[in-house]
């Protein structure tokens, strides 16, 4: 095989699972994660069952070593259960093989990460336009998509910054676009407001209301109180296990200028 020809099959995306047709967005069977050491093996999830729906906005709550990262990193595809079943959109994960699940995380997830993980020497653009990249997207689609992204976290003046350019919160804004660029059914922020003040983690829990709004689903893992409470649902783990789900029914929001609340 011509080495064109090799580089176009390893490179060519896989085509992504169809949608199970329901409400169910993310479902959880007898999931089980266990870390080998070598000398001992330590259960990192016991026998986790959970549903998460289309449209819903929820925390994932619990202190270091509670389990809630491993899930974390299990629901974004960047991990694989050692048993259960984890069915995302309708697909079971552990059906799919490594280059499966990169497409999947290109297209059906958008990721938030505390450290903003943007690339230090591109701008705000750029950035925002990266996953539209590796999905192969026409460059002028990519631009007007990134465009249109940036405008909406408030950011279309800044298009051409630098990531040093930004404040952390603004930072934080370009990552949560990038994570919007594929339109993904899911939306997953990994303690999304760690390295930011007071205000500027207000105004980020703001914005992902406002997505949640529109329609989006959005897991937010954190150890904040004040934080989960943005979410209407608040799943709490201890020792690799769910200890409590409850909903939120009174979701804190910001007050706006000129409220009478």
């Amino acid at each position: 095989m011509k080495k064109r020809e090799y580089l176009k099959q390893l490179f060519k995306r896989p085509s992504l699972p169809p949608s199970s047709g329901t409400d169910e967005l993310i479902r959880l069977e007898n999931l089980v994660k266990i870390y080998d050491t070598g000398a001992l093996k330590v259960m990192g999830l016991k026998k986790i069952n959970l549903t998460i729906r289309r449209g819903e906005f929820v925390a994932i709550m619990g202190q270091s070593g509670s389990g809630k990262s491993t899930l974390m990193n299990i629901l974004g595809c960047l991990d694989r259960p050692t048993l259960g079943h984890y069915y995302l959109d309708g697909q079971d994960t552990a059906e799919l093989s490594s280059e499966e699940l990169s497409a999947i995380r290109n297209q059906k997830i958008g990721f938030v990460f505390q450290s903003f993980n943007l690339i230090s020497r591109t701008s705000a653009l750029k950035n925002v336009e990266l996953p539209m990249t590796y999905a192969r997207r026409p460059k002028k689609e990519r631009r007007e998509r990134a465009m249109e992204l940036l405008t909406r976290v408030g950011l279309g003046a800044r298009y051409s910054h630098m990531p040093n350019e930004l404040s952390g919160g603004q930072r934080q804004r370009v990552a949560i676009a990038r994570a919007l660029a594929n339109e993904p059914p899911l939306i997953l922020a990994d303690e999304p407001t760690g390295n930011l003040d007071t205000a500027a983690s207000e105004e980020i829990m703001e914005l992902f209301a406002s997505l949640h709004d529109e329609g989006a689903t959005v897991v937010v893992v954190t150890h904040e109180e004040d934080i989960a409470a943005f979410t209407g649902r608040i799943i709490r783990f201890r020792d690799g296990q769910i200890i409590s789900d409850q909903a939120n029914p009174h979701p804190r929001r910001l007050k706006k200028e000129g409220s009478v609340c």
